[in-house]
């Protein structure tokens, strides 16, 4: 049997704000909908139920004529350490249709580690098959996830400004 790992998307990074700041950044929809879309493309809608099988939903369009909505659900929350989510699935736990998130069916494992006033990052997108993960990537996962964890820094930095 193949190992699991040949289907899943990593991206890991060192990112210059504390924990703390970047759950806030993660989990509050009017900070989310400033970095989750790589620019220019922008993310317009954004809800959030923080809880196992609460709501996940953004739409995000761009200057293409791009205009995407996902609608996913929790399924694990630790509070500053990890958020576990899905396109699999919607809000309490419902199958979703295959062209839910644009027919990309993954499980997103994002967890924070504190080290001093940084964070080391890591989302991980798990696939079914390598069929699915290899569409992903071609995508553009890395480009797209790694543009996203930048905006996401800073506007973690940004609220660091604020406090």
């Amino acid at each position: 049997m193949e190992r699991a790992e040949h289907h899943d998307l990593v991206l890991e990074r060192t990112i210059e704000a504390p924990v703390d700041l970047l759950w806030k950044a993660w989990t509050d929809p009017d900070h989310l909908r400033k970095w989750w879309a790589p620019k220019p493309y922008e993310t317009i809608e954004c809800e959030i139920d923080l809880r196992p099988g609460g709501v996940f939903h953004t739409r995000m369009i761009g200057p293409d004529g791009f205009d995407e909505p996902g609608t996913g659900c929790f399924l694990e929350i630790v509070p500053n350490r990890k958020i576990v989510w899905t396109s699999v699935l919607g809000p309490e736990y419902r199958p979703v249709a295959p062209e839910n998130c644009g027919g990309l069916s993954f499980t997103a494992i994002v967890t924070f580690t504190a080290q001093g006033g940084r964070t080391r990052y890591r989302a991980v997108a798990m696939h079914k098959d390598e069929a699915d993960r290899d569409m992903h990537e071609k995508m553009g996962f890395h480009e797209g996830w790694g543009t996203v964890a930048g905006q996401l820094e800073q506007v973690a930095r940004e609220l660091g400004e604020t406090v």
